[in-house]
């Protein structure tokens, strides 16, 4: 009934909830000894701010380690949305993701344009609606060591950058995002693409800032999350840049 009658206070509570329901999750590393140390940028000053955050991808344990890290970040966690693996939908937390308003987008070339126009319909729907703030995903579109090889074959042939630490990124999802949560000008056109906007589609200012977050974990070992989960391996620390 409040979601009827007063959503934006049932998205506010709903927002308090999503934010309990990380830290516990970030909770269960914290007390197997697993800890973080940030460097770069101070990010919070800008955590009321619309922004997109795009992070490398080792494992499953980025998600815990980014739930972690943003739990003092002011009301980033309750207002962000999340792009992440379809396969996530099928985990304990997918519901409570597939309530909040998270997009879980199917990797592969058979599904890629689908995929992008689902993508640009549920940000139409719902990040603007919810009062959604910062936009997480992974641009890399899967984890380093399945993606590694692929990526520096592609380099070589198109003679780009020959990366190890990190795989070059898929633009899809990215481009998407840029042209439909640009930041708004004064004529009425969007920054990226200049599609002009009507009266029903100026809500808020669009996208504020780029976040770019590297995470590295002591040798190169990423951790996953049954090891966030179960503590199997021994206390370390987990670095995380912010620029």
């Amino acid at each position: 009934p409040v979601r009827i009658m007063d959503s934006p206070t049932f998205w506010h509570i709903e927002g308090v909830m999503f934010r309990w329901l990380l830290a516990m999750v970030s909770s269960w590393g914290w007390f197997a000894g697993y800890t973080v140390t940030e460097w770069g940028d101070d990010v919070r000053p800008i955590s009321e701010d619309e922004a997109m955050v795009i992070v490398n991808h080792q494992a499953t344990g980025d998600v815990c380690t980014l739930m972690m890290c943003l739990q003092d970040k002011g009301t980033v966690v309750r207002n962000m949305m999340w792009l992440m693996d379809h396969v996530f939908k099928y985990t304990n937390f997918g519901l409570v993701s597939l309530i909040h308003g998270d997009f879980f987008i199917r990797q592969g070339k058979a599904h890629r344009d689908k995929q992008l126009f689902y993508l640009k319909s549920h940000l139409d729907k719902y990040y603007n609606s919810r009062d959604r703030k910062w936009i997480v995903l992974f641009p890399e579109g899967g984890f380093l060591r399945k993606r590694r090889e692929t990526s520096q074959s592609f380099a070589k042939k198109n003679d780009l950058p020959y990366l190890t630490h990190v795989t070059l990124p898929r633009l899809g999802a990215t481009q998407v995002i840029l042209k439909t949560l640009g930041p708004q000008q004064e004529n009425g056109t969007l920054g990226t693409d200049g599609s002009p906007q009507g009266p029903k589609d100026n809500k808020g200012r669009g996208l504020q800032w780029v976040v770019d977050v590297t995470i590295a974990y002591p040798n190169a070992k990423p951790m996953d999350i049954q090891t966030w989960i179960f503590g199997y391996r021994p206390p370390t620390v987990t670095h995380v840049h912010y620029r």
